[in-house]
C-alpha cells in the first residue's frame, strides 16, 4: 500500500488541467506538441509528480483532439500515452492507460475501422456487467477494503431499522440484493430487539433481466442459514421479472400487517430508460405503501451528451477511486488488477465510448431529486444514529481518514480525499 505523502491522483489530474487550459491559449504544431508538454511540469514538483502531471496533460490534449474529431492528430498523441502508461504502473499511469484505451476505440468506433468491439448492444454489456458483479471475488474484496461501500450500508440499514422500530412484521424488499451481505447486518439488529421482539423478517429479493434465479435462491439459503443461528423468524422470497419495467406489486405477495421498506443499491443507473423506467418502479413500489426507500448510487454527473464534459467529469471520478484503490488495497493483489481490468475498464470504455446506447449514466444527488419531486417522493432525514453509524464505519478503516463524509441537503455523501463517490439518501412515498 502507498504511505509516502505526494499529490493525489485527483490533485495530479487538476495540476495537468490547470496547465492543458493554460497550454490551450497558445498555438503549437502538432508534431511540437509533445515537446512542450513533456518536460514543462510545474515548479516544486517531485520528479515523480511531475512526469505524472505531464502524462495526465498528454491525456488532456489527447482528448481535446478525439472530441474535435482530429483523429490523425489524436492517434499521435494516443501512441504516446500508451507507451508512457501502464496497466500495472502507479495510479496515474494506470488511470492514463485505461482511458488511452478508451479514447483509441473511441477513434476506431468514429472512423469505422473496428465496428464490433465496444459496440455490443446495452444488453449484452449489461448481462456481462451484471455477471462480473455477480460473480467477481475482486469486486466482493473491493467491496470489504473500500470504505464507501460500508459506510453507505451501515448508515442506510440504521435508517430501515429506525423506520420499522415499532413493527413485529418486516417486509424487507431489495432490488438489487447480490450476496446479501447487508440484509446480515439488518437480520442483527433486528434480532437484539429483544423489548419488541420480531414475529417475522420476509426478505423479497428482485431478480431482472439476466439476474440468475438460483444465485438469488443460494443468497437466500445463505441468508436462512444466518437467520436460524440468531432464532430470527424469517422467510426469503423471489420476485423475478423479465425487465425491472415489469416489476409488479403482485410480485411481492405483501401481507397485511407488514411494516415495508425498500433497499436500492447501486442500481439507478441500470434503469436505462431513465425517467420512464423509474416512474414505473416508483409506482409498483408506491402501492406497498413502504415505510422508507434507502438509496445508494454513484455520485458523479456521467449522464451529460456533451463528450468533454462527460470525459471530465468521469477522469476525476475513476482518478479518485483509482487512488483508493491504490491506499486501501496492497499493491500485489489480483483482486485490484481484477477490479480494475474487468470492471472498471468497462465502465469507463462504455462512458467514453459509447453514446445512445450507453448503460452507464450517472447522475448526481441534485439531478435525483428533480426527478423524485415528480414522481411524488419526499426526501427524509438520515438521524443522528445513521450519521454516527457512517462515521463510526469510516474510522475502522486504516485508509478512514481520507474518507471524506459531507451532507448535500438531507443526502450523505461519501468521497475520497474530497472527491464525493457515492450518495445515500431516504424517501418516504408521499400520497399522489
Amino acid at each position: 500500500m502507498s504511505s509516502v505523502s505526494r499529490l493525489s491522483t485527483v490533485e495530479v489530474m487538476r495540476v495537468a488541467e490547470a496547465r492543458f487550459i493554460q497550454f490551450s491559449s497558445q498555438k503549437y504544431a502538432d508534431d511540437s506538441i509533445p515537446k512542450h508538454v513533456l518536460g514543462c511540469a510545474p515548479l516544486g514538483l517531485s520528479d515523480q509528480e511531475a512526469k505524472e502531471v505531464e502524462l495526465a496533460h498528454l491525456l488532456l490534449v489527447f482528448a481535446d483532439k478525439v472530441g474535435k474529431q482530429q483523429y490523425d492528430r489524436a492517434r499521435k498523441l494516443q501512441n504516446l500515452c500508451h507507451f508512457l502508461s501502464s496497466s500495472t504502473g502507479n495510479t496515474v499511469q494506470r488511470v492514463v492507460y485505461y482511458f488511452s484505451k478508451a479514447l483509441q476505440e473511441r477513434i476506431d468506433r468514429e472512423t469505422g475501422r473496428n465496428t464490433s468491439k465496444g459496440s455490443e448492444s446495452k444488453d449484452l454489456l449489461a448481462m456481462h456487467l451484471e455477471k462480473t458483479i455477480a460473480c467477481c471475488p475482486a469486486f466482493f474484496a473491493c467491496f470489504l477494503e473500500l470504505p464507501f461501500y460500508q459506510v453507505t450500508q451501515f448508515a442506510g440499514i440504521q435508517a430501515i431499522v429506525e423506520s420499522v422500530a415499532s413493527a413485529k412484521r418486516v417486509h424487507f424488499i431489495d432490488l438489487e440484493i447480490r450476496s446479501g451481505g447487508h440484509c446480515t447486518v439488518l437480520m442483527q439488529a433486528l434480532a437484539s430487539r429483544y423489548e419488541q421482539p420480531i414475529e417475522m423478517l420476509k426478505v423479497t429479493a428482485v431478480g431482472s433481466g439476466t439476474a440468475s434465479r438460483q444465485k438469488l435462491e443460494d443468497t437466500g439459503k445463505r441468508l436462512a442459514q444466518f437467520a436460524e443461528a440468531l432464532r430470527l423468524p424469517f422467510s426469503f422470497k423471489i420476485a423475478m421479472v423479465t425487465d425491472i419495467n415489469n416489476l409488479n406489486e403482485d410480485a411481492f405477495e405483501s401481507e397485511d400487517g407488514e411494516a415495508t421498506a425498500v433497499y436500492c443499491c447501486l442500481m439507478r443507473s441500470s434503469m436505462r430508460t431513465l425517467p420512464d423506467c423509474l416512474e414505473s418502479v416508483i409506482t409498483e413500489l408506491r402501492k406497498l405503501n413502504p415505510c422508507l426507500m434507502v438509496i445508494t448510487e454513484i455520485e458523479a454527473n456521467l449522464y451529460s451528451p456533451v463528450f468533454e464534459d462527460r470525459f471530465n467529469e468521469a477522469l476525476f471520478y475513476y482518478s479518485a477511486y483509482f487512488d483508493c484503490l491504490d491506499v486501501c488495497m496492497d499493491n500485489s493483489s489480483p483482486y485490484r488488477r481484477e477490479m480494475e481490468e474487468t470492471f472498471l475498464a468497462q465502465q469507463i470504455t462504455n462512458i467514453i465510448v459509447i453514446e445512445e446506447e450507453r448503460i452507464f449514466r450517472h447522475m448526481k444527488i441534485d439531478v435525483w431529486r428533480s426527478l423524485f419531486a415528480k414522481f411524488g417522493m419526499v426526501e427524509a432525514e438520515l438521524s443522528l444514529s445513521s450519521l454516527y453509524q457512517a462515521d463510526l464505519t469510516a474510522k475502522q478503516f486504516a485508509c478512514g481518514k481520507s474518507c471524506t463524509l459531507d451532507m448535500n441537503g438531507k443526502c450523505l455523501t461519501i468521497g475520497w480525499k474530497g472527491t464525493t463517490i457515492l450518495s445515500l439518501s431516504a424517501w418516504k412515498f408521499h400520497a399522489v
